[in-house]
């Protein structure tokens, strides 16, 4: 198992959030879609802004579960573009949990690397503007 990692001191989180108990499967973890869904979001976030204006998901080329998340962890997703193309860009996804007080430890529970496309208003892919 992964030792507890401090967050990235660097950034600030795109998204936090905090799972809830209608959030876990029968086995009391929270459900992988779930947190799925929050990268997604956290994701689309900065592929937005990079894009400046409507992206939508493409690809979720890997995502790597590393340890259970539980109702109470406070999670914090890092979301960086780290390619983009001419329409498309590729968008990493670190998410962190915070666990336990007083003695709380952080853990890297998940990451994820997906493709994002810019699209117009009929929803038809686009240039990403140059930066």
């Amino acid at each position: 198992m992964e030792q507890p990692a401090q967050l990235p001191p660097d950034r600030e989180p795109i998204l936090r959030i905090q799972p809830r108990p209608a959030d876990v499967n029968m086995h009391g973890d929270i459900f992988g879609g779930w947190i799925m869904a929050q990268v997604d979001m956290a994701g689309g976030i900065v592929a937005a802004r990079r894009a400046e204006g409507r992206v939508a998901t493409v690809a979720v080329n890997q995502f790597v579960f590393k340890h259970p998340v539980f109702v109470g962890d406070v999670l914090s997703l890092y979301a960086m573009v780290t390619r983009v193309g001419r329409t498309s860009m590729t968008v990493e996804v670190e998410v962190y949990a915070e666990r336990g007080i007083p003695d709380t430890q952080v853990f890297r529970v998940t990451e994820a690397t997906l493709t994002f496309v810019a699209v117009d208003e009929q929803r038809r892919p686009r240039p990403v503007p140059s930066h």
